[in-house]
């Protein structure tokens, strides 16, 4: 189990190193103010508007890089930091947002294969390593071990799975907010420039999410593989 603990170790610290630089970046460029003077809510609703989508609602929700939308109500969710500032950090967090939504609208083929996974990977997700652990241990006395172990590593692999079509998902998004933000003339060079770098470091927490269960799973299945 030392090789799942250094590759646990490893992604923590590179997951640390990406989370603490995308906050950095959005504090910096929060403070990159908006020559349009608008709200990422005013911007979000601009967006929609735009798209002609009029059943998608923007509303706050507490917290930092809270932001989400909610394809079951049909929610654009912007963080407090977000929903009323007025700075180029808010606007791509907030067109990102309404990047999702427009998929929804236009049954994105990526965004709806990762919502029909989103019932049976929050169940495997959830039990997985249990699983996997029970499966280790049972390995130590019994034949039925390798089986619970393999049962656990597909259950893992459901979530890796998710995690790699959660990938163009979230570049699709940030290219349709990027895409919008310029061809409508929302943002002057340096802002564009400033709500690019926020989501270049936004989609980097996800690629280390995928990579990092890539490589657990990998290790699980090289344990499965060499049991005997």
């Amino acid at each position: 189990m030392l090789g799942y603990y250094i590759i646990a170790g490893l992604i923590f610290i590179v997951s640390m190193y990406v989370s603490n630089k995308l906050k950095s970046k959005f504090k910096k460029y929060s403070k990159v103010h908006l020559q349009n003077g608008m709200s990422g809510k005013e911007l979000a609703e601009k967006m929609l508007r735009d798209n002609n989508i009029t059943d998608v609602k923007v509303i706050s929700t507490p917290g930092m890089l809270t932001d989400h939308y909610n394809p079951q109500k049909k929610t654009i969710n912007l963080s407090e930091g977000v929903y009323s500032q007025r700075n180029a950090a808010a606007a791509a967090v907030a067109t990102h947002e309404t990047g999702h939504a427009i998929q929804h609208a236009n049954a994105y083929s990526w965004l709806t294969m990762r919502s029909q996974l989103v019932p049976v990977v929050s169940i495997a997700s959830r039990f997985s390593q249990w699983v996997i652990f029970g499966g280790l241990i049972l390995m130590a006395t019994t034949a039925i071990g390798s089986t619970v172990l393999l049962l656990g590593i597909i259950m893992f692999g459901m979530g890796t799975l998710f995690s790699f079509i959660t990938l163009p998902v979230e570049y699709d998004a940030s290219k349709r907010a990027l895409a919008w933000l310029e061809t409508e003339n929302m943002v002057s060079g340096p802002e564009h420039e400033a709500a690019e770098d926020s989501l270049k470091w936004a989609a980097r927490t996800y690629v280390v999410a995928a990579v990092g269960s890539l490589a657990t799973l990998l290790y699980f299945l090289s344990i499965y593989m060499g049991r005997d």
